[in-house]
């Protein structure tokens, strides 16, 4: 299974994809490419407030104002309805119903959408005289290369902001979140490290969830880090972004790999013997061929639907077939463990035993159906609103997921009674050699 874990782990890094370029973005404005689609697509933007701005500077002012240069912007509402209406409409007659038109026949051209009543995403594209024209002879002329800045008003009202509307907060979340992670290392990091290196069969469950929490730390320090630079450029550091979403999924996978190895090897055991042993790591062929099938399909899917949306956001509102797939897998695994542990439960005599066979459910449905259930709460948002409330929902639902489990293997009042009370050996059980002291 560690092979597993190592393959996919290398096959994220190899085949990761590159994060996207930000609101600062660079590149040529290309006579064939508009013509070819009626428009050369630009990139997109959620302005908001009275002074949102786009800025453009380009230096090859000639070739722009002989090819009478222009820039289009279109409201995302606009534009689907032409998208949809295409057939009915000329290339001509589909730029002219741009909201807003910018000539480029200076050096540097501001642009300021004003009155946006709400956030709205807005695309930009460029056309000039070539574009609709089936000459594509005269279209073969010198492409002008661009730098276009997207800005939206600050709290100050000032359009200095690189976050689109989508974006605004999340840096100010990872800050406290960082935050929130360097002060719990401190108070705890000293002891949970003891904790490990006293060993004993609790070693291997502390061990991974360990490593699953320093992977999600790593992603919220990834991340802010990204959205530090951002704010200043509105570029950031795609590979710190990029680095963030694999840091994300490979805590995924360790997740995945602890619950399964936990609540597998219990439900494999109790169907062969009458007197099971519950939640115990196990590593029969039975149950490590589930936890590799399950574990590949996650990473497959997780890496499938990072490739269909390239934006640096580890969550996404799930709207391609990979992210789909992953809701089903969850809400599957969610019915699946849950039903486990609640037979046992409606069996088991002991109030202690049960208390704590219901304690680890909450933290297993909790880590797998956190994704599910907020991607259709966030329908209820705004467009702008439903990346942030998954992001910042699932981060916050997951990371008490860990709480619950960490409080739970890590309880002398709850664990340790339980684990006594009985001679069914427990991840947490007194040693026959050591039953005078506990392990932790």
């Amino acid at each position: 299974m560690g092979g597993l874990r190592l393959l996919a782990v290398a096959l994220t890094c190899c085949w990761w994809p590159q994060g996207s370029q930000g609101k600062t973005l660079r590149g040529s404005f290309s006579s064939t490419a508009a013509q070819d689609a009626q428009g050369q697509r630009i990139g997109h933007f959620e302005f908001h407030g009275d002074h949102a701005l786009l800025c453009v500077r380009i230096n090859n002012i000639a070739v722009a104002v002989g090819k009478e240069a222009k820039l289009y912007l279109f409201q995302a509402q606009e534009w689907l309805k032409l998208q949809q209406s295409s057939p009915g409409y000329s290339c001509s007659e589909k730029l002219s119903k741009a909201q807003l038109t910018m000539t480029m026949n200076q050096t540097e051209h501001n642009l300021t959408v004003s009155q946006i009543p709400s956030p709205q995403t807005w695309h930009v594209f460029y056309a000039d005289k070539y574009t609709c024209q089936d000459d594509k002879e005269n279209s073969q002329v010198e492409d002008i290369p661009f730098e276009m800045v997207l800005l939206n008003p600050d709290a100050e009202g000032n359009p200095f902001d690189h976050f689109s509307a989508g974006e605004s907060g999340l840096h100010e979340f990872f800050f406290l979140l960082v935050l929130v992670y360097f002060v719990i290392a401190c108070i705890y990091a000293q002891s949970l490290w003891q904790a490990i290196k006293k060993g004993g069969p609790m070693h291997m469950i502390l061990k991974v969830l360990t490593t699953a929490l320093l992977l999600q730390a790593g992603s919220a320090l990834a991340n802010y880090i990204h959205f530090s630079s951002y704010s200043k450029d509105g570029i950031g550091v795609p590979f710190m972004g990029s680095l963030a979403e694999f840091l994300d999924i490979a805590s995924q996978i360790q997740m995945l790999y602890l619950l399964l190895s936990l609540c597998m090897g219990w439900t494999i055991v109790r169907m062969k013997k009458s007197q099971s042993r519950p939640l115990q790591w196990d590593s029969t062929p039975a149950s490590t061929g589930i936890a590799v099938v399950i574990v590949m399909t996650q990473s497959v899917l997780l890496l499938w639907e990072q490739f269909e949306d390239t934006s640096h956001h580890s969550y996404h509102s799930h709207h391609n077939l990979a992210g789909i797939l992953l809701i089903i897998l969850r809400i599957c695994l969610a019915l699946s463990l849950g039903c486990g542990l609640y037979q046992i439960i409606t069996v088991e005599r002991s109030t202690l035993k049960r208390e704590f066979y219901f304690t680890f459910a909450k933290g297993c449905i909790l880590w797998f159906l956190c994704h599910p259930v907020l991607a259709c709460i966030s329908v209820i948002f705004s467009d702008y609103q439903r990346d942030k409330v998954i992001t910042i929902g699932v981060i916050l639902c997951q990371s008490v997921s860990m709480v619950i489990l960490y409080r739970l293997f890590l309880s002398h009042s709850l664990y340790w009674e339980v684990s006594s009370l009985s001679s069914v050996t427990l991840p947490l059980t007194i040693s026959s050699g050591h039953k005078s002291r506990p392990h932790f």
